[in-house]
């Protein structure tokens, strides 16, 4: 098995944060999304994995991530020119496919940790053509939505319908086998002008190919969204974080439930309640840091009150005497507030920004 990881796009729904860098590398608590992939391909057996890069972040996705040495495995970067769709990624990736059996994700989605083992497993057994996997949504015209006989067999794929047969949208996690690239070579582009996936395996299965489909019964995400985003960050906070204080806390200071905080930070007369994760080299000074909070390696916070937020790498706020809460403060952004003001602030806020608020 190999595996194909969707590491593109512009990240156009989280702008401004992604002007400037790519939506994969955006940190759930202090991980980049896309590394929660690769993570749980290892995980599954799967050491021999492809990404595919866009020309605009490839660099920085390539800089970040590197050969895959520090996740024990091989990583090899394939550049897709132009977002011409999934089907189309899995054509610039055939070489590096070959006509090997291969899972692809979609690098800003998050499945429940552990969850693609049993996938891989019942992809091995059984060996159909492909197998895809189903979440019960809310808004399923935002995704590819699956139709299913009562059965379960998958009678219909369709991809952002304005009247969706179903709530079953097609989570971004596809197992193939080497027949999906016939399946690409056989449709054409859609009104979006790019190659769905989702027509692909609509080949196979009107080719009476064996297309299997899975209820995934635990939480999936995708990312895209700052909402989204801060969701992700709470349940991996809420459902795997474990306590470590490496960092200099002093005596004036209250640590309360499960907290992390990161070699060389220093932490004077704050209160933080966890689940709160703090990276390297931070300085935090008279603040109260509230729950499903992550703040990266080298931030500054001062007189500052936050909860339920993402502060990226190098980003410093200070003054902020009313609570910051469901916000996103991009890589080396600087965020200052003279008066106090009576409500609560939320913020999605690019790299590299510098705000004043008087």
């Amino acid at each position: 098995m190999k595996a194909l990881i969707l590491s593109g796009g512009k990240g156009t729904r989280l702008r401004p944060l992604t002007y400037s860098g790519a939506k994969q590398l955006v940190p759930v608590a202090n991980k980049p999304v896309l590394w929660y992939g690769i993570e749980e391909m290892v995980a599954a057996g799967i050491t021999d994995i492809g990404i595919i890069i866009s020309p605009e972040t490839g660099a920085e996705v390539q800089a970040k991530t590197g050969n895959g040495e520090y996740f024990g495995a091989n990583i090899t970067y394939i550049v897709q020119d132009q977002p011409a769709g999934l089907a189309h990624a899995v054509q610039v990736a055939r070489p590096f496919l070959g006509d090997s059996p291969f899972v692809m994700y979609l690098g800003d989605n998050l499945i429940q940790l552990g969850e693609l083992r049993y996938f891989l497993q019942q992809f091995s057994q059984q060996q159909p053509d492909a197998l895809i996997l189903l979440h019960s949504v809310d808004n399923p015209s935002a995704f590819g939505v699956a139709e299913v006989d009562e059965t379960g067999r998958v009678l219909q794929l369709i991809e952002k319908p304005k009247v969706p047969p179903s709530n079953l949208a097609l989570v971004g996690v596809y197992f193939f086998s080497h027949l999906i690239y016939d399946a690409i070579a056989n449709i054409q582009p859609s009104t979006r002008g790019e190659l769905e996936i989702t027509d692909a395996i609509q080949y196979l299965i009107n080719q009476n190919k064996q297309v299997l489909a899975y209820n995934l019964q635990g939480w999936w995400l995708d990312t895209g969204k700052k909402d989204d985003l801060l969701e992700a960050n709470r349940l991996i906070l809420d459902t795997y974080l474990t306590a470590s204080v490496i960092g200099e806390v002093d005596a004036q200071s209250q640590i309360i439930g499960r907290v992390q905080i990161g070699a060389k930070s220093k932490v004077i007369n704050c209160t933080i309640r966890g689940p709160v994760v703090i990276g390297s080299n931070c300085h935090l000074e008279n603040c109260f840091i509230g729950p499903y909070s992550s703040i990266a390696n080298n931030a500054t916070l001062i007189d500052t009150d936050l909860e339920h937020s993402v502060i990226l790498e190098g980003a410093k706020i200070a003054g902020i005497h009313q609570r910051i809460i469901d916000s996103v403060i991009g890589q080396r952004a600087q965020l200052t507030l003279a008066p106090r003001r009576p409500k609560a602030l939320r913020f999605l806020i690019g790299d590299d920004c510098q705000i004043e608020l008087t």
